[in-house]
């Protein structure tokens, strides 16, 4: 039987640049980054019991990562969990992130108060959310 949920793998163009992204500016620990025997690197980021697996081929990656359309199976997005998603919004705003979907109210709102949507360097759909409290 599953456990729980243990990572996500995900490419970077720049490894550098996206622990800074990842850690810098939205708190995930660096767990461990090394070479791969391919000459790459990979690293491994923490936060919450959860893991993003980021590898950097030695040749490089195509930048910005495709974004899978609605109507095509595939990862769309990876999400975050937050107190507040206005105070992430001006947080990574001030820091020159973009938005692609500034905070509003969840579709889903049986679940979800509030959500935002950016994009990390390479382009990877990052989605914050505030879950409705539990009744």
């Amino acid at each position: 039987m599953v456990q729980g949920f243990e990572h996500v793998g995900m490419v970077s163009s720049d490894l550098d640049r996206t622990i800074a992204f990842y850690c810098g500016l939205l708190g995930l620990k660096e767990t461990l980054v090394k070479r791969t025997g391919e000459g790459g690197r990979i690293a491994f980021l923490e936060i919450g019991g959860v893991m993003l697996e980021i590898v950097e081929p030695a040749a490089g990656a195509k930048t910005p990562a495709r974004e899978v359309p609605i109507t095509e199976a595939g990862i769309r997005h990876i999400t975050f969990r937050v107190e507040d998603v206005d105070a992430i919004y001006e947080k990574l705003r001030a820091a020159g992130v973009e938005f692609t979907v500034p905070p509003r109210q969840a579709v889903n709102a049986e679940l979800i108060r509030k959500v935002a949507f950016c994009k990390d360097p390479d382009g990877i759909v990052v989605e914050f959310l505030e879950r409705q409290p539990l009744a």
